[in-house]
């Protein structure tokens, strides 16, 4: 008999992390990969968070902290939330985690059960659905579409929301596709929820700071304050601040909710580092003019990357709002044969061809929940961006 969990069953490991390990060991054997799969930034943390952190920890701030964030913490997230969404929180409405990706798991475990619904957007961040599946509920995905640039449309809400519908996923910016909601599009989306009062919103705004072309970011609780005591709304300094490392992510929603994630918290991992928190007071307070400046650089790396994608045979690429990746199609691939007689019948097929032939290390477009398509990371060097799209484009001229 095994000992392990029958819940392990119903999921699967992160597909984003397996092909950055992979990249990383083949690298470690000598072979010359670009690694395009991993979402983090290529810049370092700023330097006056950094000094934040060696400041707290010559202080001696090196203790446990409340399961949920310091008061100090607490006190900044509500007023990035005032400052930059216009929304209201009280110290007891706010929860900090060890990354955004706990302060998802802590409301999904708090509050799903079994046969209670999920409405998933396609394509999705890839650990959306497993954390779903391990509360106990049923992921309800819905596919997106190209043409609507990868963004859910109010009658395809309604369609899939039953009595069974605990919550909507909504990430905006998208991890993978960068489709960012307008203001309109949101509230086109809430007025199908205002039918629907029994459906909880969790707002994914991870990449809120990155957004291009004049974007207006917005997020459902500000377009919608109706929806304020149903949505909890997620965000983090990993992306925007070059913090992935320190595992910082962070929720405002309802007094009820937030008791409840901090209760699974408690008995779980307890509060997150005392100087990684230390570190993001400063980020939240501190000068936020890095934010405009690496954003540009950004937004350059985008406009490159979908000029060069939409040059290569077989594939084509939307320019998004926001985030650090791409979401191209490769259906014009889908078909061919590589040089060594493999046929590529897949997403999966082809980005194990571009590893293989190219050394450039994607993701396929069935992680996500969407085919076929691949996902593209752009926080990285020009350099090694030109290198792999160069790459890139010479091993799709040679599928035949």
């Amino acid at each position: 008999m095994s000992i392990l969990a029958s819940r392990l069953d119903r999921v699967k490991p992160s597909p984003t992390i397996a092909v950055t390990s992979k990249a990383r060991e083949l690298r470690a054997q000598g072979h010359d990969v670009i690694g395009l799969g991993a979402g983090e930034p290529d810049f370092d943390t700023p330097e006056h968070v950094k000094d934040a952190a060696k400041t707290a920890m010559d202080a001696g701030h090196t203790k446990y902290t409340a399961v949920d964030g310091t008061p100090e913490l607490k006190r900044a997230i509500a007023a990035k939330f005032e400052r930059d969404n216009g929304l209201s929180y009280a110290p007891e409405q706010i929860s900090v985690g060890t990354g955004g990706k706990q302060v998802l798991f802590n409301a999904l475990f708090a509050t799903v059960e079994a046969g209670d619904e999920v409405v998933i957007p396609a394509p999705y961040w890839v650990s959306y659905p497993d954390m779903v599946l391990l509360a106990g509920g049923e992921p309800v995905v819905v596919e997106t579409h190209e043409r609507n640039g990868f963004k859910l449309q109010p009658h395809e809400l309604e369609a899939a929301i039953t009595e069974r519908t605990k919550w909507l996923i909504l990430n905006s910016p998208s991890n993978p596709t960068g489709a960012g909601y307008s203001h309109d599009e949101l509230r086109a989306l809430a007025e199908v929820l205002g039918r629907h009062p029994h459906v909880w919103v969790m707002a994914d705004d991870m990449y809120e700071h990155l957004v291009y072309d004049g974007f207006q970011f917005a997020t459902p609780a500000q377009v919608a304050p109706e929806l304020s005591e149903r949505t909890l709304t997620v965000n983090g300094v990993s992306k925007a601040y070059a913090m992935t490392g320190w595992r910082i992510g962070y929720a405002g929603g309802p007094k009820e909710l937030i008791a409840a994630m901090a209760k699974i918290q408690s008995q779980s991992t307890s509060s997150p580092s005392s100087i990684s928190q230390a570190a993001a007071v400063e980020a939240l307070n501190g000068s936020q003019g890095h934010l405009t400046e690496r954003a540009r650089a950004f937004q350059e790396r985008r406009d490159f990357v979908v000029d060069k994608l939409n040059q290569c045979p077989g594939l084509s690429c939307l320019k998004p709002e926001g985030a650090f990746y791409v979401y191209p199609s490769c259906a014009g691939a889908i078909g061919t044969t590589a040089p060594d007689g493999t046929v590529i019948r897949t997403d999966e097929d082809f980005v194990q061809y571009l590893l293989n032939h190219a050394k450039v290390a994607c993701v396929h477009g069935a992680a996500f929940g969407l085919s076929p398509f691949f996902r593209i990371s752009y926080a990285t060097s020009m350099d090694a961006l030109e290198t792999a799209c160069e790459r890139i484009h010479a091993a799709c001229v040679e599928l035949s």
